[in-house]
């Protein structure tokens, strides 16, 4: 024959502790939520009845308990036996009006999860002309339902919780604590919650709830101050009338990590249900924390968390067309306060725009970038320039952006966080635009051959500048270019440079990984760095002219440690080295004599 499960009460409780409930503070909520579900109940039908929660702790009532009164519509006996005696059936909550739209609770837990914090839960109830009747329910699983007796008969309908705490749970009790967890969740009820004769509502939400009234901003950032502990940014107003969803977003006036979950304040029918929701934004929206109302989003079982379904995901995505139309308007009507907002956040803009096209149009229209022709942004810099050319790193910006600038080449800096990545993402957006990295070989193509007899007279001189640079593995080059008072340009293409990291891994790699790295320099391009000497220059042009090998070694060696040095180049061993040398062998010529 069919039997019913026995159900180990204690074990559920235990069970909702660990798994379900983030905490035992939502005890107070859940009070707070079936009181408001009753005092609903009894205005559909008596709009003018009262709307008062009063909770009293065991420090008010004097007995060790904790006591929640209040207006609400009140239950009969046979009520009482389908409602407080039932676990997680919600068929009869349904048929007996506890489940309407209006009403905050949508699952059939109730009251259970009170034995979180209490042992003992006594219910005093009375609906209309009804008698007054008394539950108790034990966490063991025993409950009672008889009259109540005179002495505890209510003169008017509503209901009396009292909880005889656990052992452990008193510090969940106390004044303080109860008065902040009514004050959290209910602040923004539409009935008058009291601790006490301490009040904790604060009134209708500070945001606009209708279509088309105005925005309180002071208001607003008093509430942020308060509410989130910071002065926000900007105050976005939100709506999504399909999820009965209003709200504003508070854009944060700090940096923050854009990896980082957003928590966002969410209150459903103006009782709070989670300050920490997650996904309510698209992850670029990250600046954004924002706090709103609805009625038709799904709470999960918990009730501390928004349920992932079509009504979510269409709200999160008409969200965040409204913060995004937010920066727009801010880039269309005050450029300034954008370019304050990218100041604060660009680093995680960018980081998102390496994913998200949105961001990385905004980063293309709006974030200033450093380039040799100034300060200008990506599509500023396409306008004037057609190609984007780009230096990939802030050394190589720093070694060819005069000289590039001299041969009339504009180059954006890519060296700092993402820019290349971002630079290099762009024609996957907009196939119209066309980048190219700077090669410093690039440079050499536009500097100017010398005259052929010129040429044949250094010949000479470059023999020596080799024999002094040849055991740095560096090619000597004798060409014209501006700008003028730039005498030597270290140009290390990128092949020289992996060929250069290649000797240094060799260097101090074992055996085995030796014979790797050896394979691979021998496939690589034989390519050295170039010391190009301007003979537009004066001294280079003087240097030229020497006959002493010895003084051209000097000479050379230092113009080759202050092109190193001008362009930001490591400085290896050998080369520290070189320039100590160069430096004395010049000073001693410079001072001849004995000691």
């Amino acid at each position: 024959m069919d039997r019913t499960f026995q159900v180990d009460l204690r074990g559920v409780v235990d069970l909702l502790s660990h798994h379900l409930y983030g905490s035992p503070r939502v005890y107070v909520r859940e009070l707070l939520q079936n009181a408001v579900d009753a005092i609903t109940a009894r205005r559909a039908t008596d709009p003018d009845a009262p709307a008062r929660v009063r909770i009293e702790p065991p420090e008010l009532t004097g007995d060790g308990t904790l006591r929640v009164h209040d207006t609400g519509v009140g239950l009969t006996e046979a009520q009482v036996h389908e409602l407080l005696a039932t676990i997680g059936r919600s068929s009869k909550r349904d048929e007996l009006g506890f489940s309407r739209h209006e009403f905050l609770g949508q699952f059939g837990i109730g009251l259970l999860s009170c034995f979180l914090v209490a042992d003992e839960i006594r219910v005093v109830t009375r609906h209309a002309d009804q008698p007054t009747v008394l539950w108790t329910g034990w966490s063991d699983g025993r409950y009672a339902v008889r009259l109540a007796p005179p002495e505890q008969a209510r003169p008017e309908p509503g209901t009396t919780v009292t909880l005889v705490p656990r052992r452990d749970a008193d510090q969940w009790l106390g004044v303080p604590t109860v008065t902040e967890l009514a004050r959290l969740y209910g602040s923004l009820l539409p009935v008058d919650v009291r601790v006490g004769d301490t009040p904790t509502t604060a009134g209708p939400p500070p945001w606009p709830t209708a279509p088309g009234a105005p925005l309180d901003r002071a208001a607003l950032v008093r509430y942020a101050q308060e509410t989130l502990g910071f002065v926000p940014f900007d105050v976005v107003p939100l709506a999504v009338p399909e999820a009965g969803l209003t709200g504003v977003a508070f854009i944060l006036p700090t940096p923050v990590n854009p990896a980082a979950r957003a928590g966002h304040r969410v209150y459903l029918k103006r009782m709070l249900l989670t300050e920490h929701a997650d996904g309510l934004l698209p992850d670029w929206a990250f600046f954004a924390h924002c706090v709103v109302d609805a009625s038709e989003l799904r709470p999960t079982a918990s009730r501390e968390a928004l349920y992932e379904d079509t009504l979510l995901t269409g709200t999160r995505d008409a969200l965040g067309d409204q913060v995004r139309g937010w920066l727009v308007r801010l880039a269309k009507h005050d450029p300034r306060r954008l370019a304050e907002f990218l100041q604060v956040h660009h680093l995680g803009v960018k980081a998102l725009a390496l994913h998200d096209d949105e961001m990385l149009r905004l980063v293309d229209q709006w974030w200033p970038m450093e380039t040799n022709v100034g300060t200008l942004t990506l599509a500023e810099f396409r306008q004037r320039h057609g190609l984007l050319r780009y230096a990939a790193s802030l050394d190589e910006f720093r070694q060819l952006a005069a000289v590039a600038a001299a041969q009339d080449l504009a180059v954006v800096n890519g060296g700092y966080t993402y820019d290349t990545e971002l630079i290099e993402r762009l024609p996957a957006v907009d196939r119209s635009v066309l980048i190219e990295r700077l090669e410093p070989s690039d440079l050499t193509t536009r500097f100017d051959a010398l005259e052929p007899h010129v040429e044949l007279a250094l010949r000479p001189f470059l023999t020596g500048a080799q024999r002094a640079l040849e055991r740095l593995g560096c090619e000597v080059v004798v060409r014209a270019y501006d700008p003028v008072s730039l005498p030597a340009l270290y140009l290390v293409s990128r092949s020289a440079a992996f060929n250069d990291q290649l000797a240094a891994s060799r260097e101090k790699a074992d055996e085995l990984w030796g014979g790797v790295l050896d394979a691979l320099a021998a496939s690589a391009p034989p390519d050295r760095p170039q010391l190009v000497l301007n003979h537009r220059n004066p001294l280079v042009r003087r240097v030229t002219t020497l006959t002493d090998p010895e003084l051209v070694g000097l000479a050379v060696e230092a113009l080759y440690g202050q092109a190193l040095l001008l362009g930001h180049h490591p400085i290896r061993a050998a080369d520290a080295a070189l320039l100590n040398s160069s430096f004395l062998g010049l000073l001693g010529r410079a001072v001849p004599g004995r000691e």
